[in-house]
């Protein structure tokens, strides 16, 4: 029997050579198809497998649910800069109340008093707060953000990212997603 699967489905959680997701928030997935390329051009070991085959007229193979690099790719020293890794650096909440809608983010100091576009100067800020706060400091309005803004490393991110699970997960990839997790008593 041939199974027809759809590109979206069935992806393949991709190791690092450490068996360590490359990153967790996006998880690092990969299409089926682009995991059976690399296979097959010998680049990862497959680790776990779906229960599904695809199959041509000359080739046949279970599709793999895991997949390790042979070659370890060593993580960036420096996220790079973007709404999205402040907004993860911040657990996507708004620094002053908390809310997850709506967000944008605010500069700690103002632009318009000379405050940059730096990841010591801005945190996550809903719509709302950041209207409020508009173009005052801090400590002229009182408002203070949960957590200072600073400058995360990758660790930082993989871990903050580790706590936003995919809709999608799948039995095999558990083992390698939460093993570095402390275990409660």
């Amino acid at each position: 029997m041939t199974l027809h699967v759809s590109p979206e489905s069935l992806p393949a959680l991709v190791l690092n050579a450490d068996y360590r997701p490359l990153s967790y928030y996006p998880l690092s997935l990969w299409s089926w198809q682009d995991a059976i390329k690399a296979v097959c051009l010998e680049r990862v070991n497959i680790v776990s497998e779906y229960d599904r085959v695809v199959k041509s007229p000359s080739f046949e193979m279970q599709l793999p649910s895991v997949v390790s690099l042979k070659s370890y790719v060593k993580p960036t020293g420096n996220p790079a800069f973007t709404r999205f890794n402040v907004f993860l650096r911040d657990h996507f909440e708004c620094q002053y109340c908390h809310s997850r809608d709506d967000l944008t983010f605010d500069h700690l100091i103002p632009r318009s008093r000379g405050g940059r576009t730096t990841w010591e100067n801005v945190v996550t800020a809903c719509s709302p707060c950041n209207l409020r706060k508009a173009n005052k400091m801090p400590k002229d309005i009182n408002m203070w953000p949960t957590q200072m803004p600073y400058r995360p490393s990758t660790y930082d991110l993989q871990a903050n990212g580790r706590k936003f699970p995919p809709n999608h997960l799948h039995e095999s990839w558990m083992d390698y997603l939460y093993w570095d997790i402390e275990l409660e008593p």
